[in-house]
């Protein structure tokens, strides 16, 4: 079995070691070939763009390892949907992840079963953020407030007449202070004979 460690630290100044020992004994202990020891030093967790873990992510997509192994879930992800996000991918490419930590292993059915908890809930907070929004929008709409884009003041004469002097919809759109798409529907509008 072919495994990646994976190994962060917040600050320049902190050393990997801690983590990267107790990764490399865990891998020898199961008899893995270590393909190589991402590290990232000094990036924060909260960051879901980090070189090394860029390049490892990268680095799946070609089947250089089978499996991901980091000493926790918060030196690898700091929100749950980055981790899911990961989980979810590596599902699909057929490698497995452990934290050891947290004694996670997405190879081992207690594993799985915990990956479809935390996908669950994730799922779960995207519902009510969802659900609040709507609901936001609901109160808003109730008290009369106007949502989206205020109405374009393009009339469809002026459209019409810009579009027969031989300017680009882009141009046109530019000339009323419009979206191309809401040149093109005035013109169609003054083509149709409305107001």
């Amino acid at each position: 079995m072919k495994v990646a460690l994976y190994a962060r630290v917040s600050t320049q100044g902190q050393d990997t070691e801690l983590q990267l020992s107790a990764l490399r004994s865990h891998a020898t202990n199961r008899g893995w070939e270590i393909t190589e020891e991402y590290v990232d030093r000094g990036v924060s967790g909260a960051k879901e763009r980090r070189p090394a873990l860029d390049r490892m992510l990268k680095e799946a997509w070609i089947g250089r390892f089978n499996v991901v192994l980091v000493w926790r879930f918060d030196r690898f992800a700091r929100s749950v949907k980055h981790l899911i996000s990961a989980l979810e991918n590596f599902k699909k490419l057929n490698i497995d992840f452990i934290s050891l930590q947290e004694q996670f292993d997405t190879s081992s059915p207690i594993g799985q079963a915990m990956f479809i908890i935390i996908g669950a809930m994730a799922q779960l907070e995207r519902d009510i953020i969802r659900e609040r929004v709507k609901a936001g929008l609901d109160r808003a709409r109730a008290k009369g407030v106007r949502l989206g884009r205020p109405p374009s003041s393009a009339r469809p004469d002026q459209a019409l007449a810009l579009k027969e002097k031989g300017l680009s919809l882009q141009e046109i759109a530019h000339k009323l202070h419009c979206s191309r798409s809401t040149a093109r529907r005035r013109i169609q509008e003054a083509r149709d004979g409305l107001p």
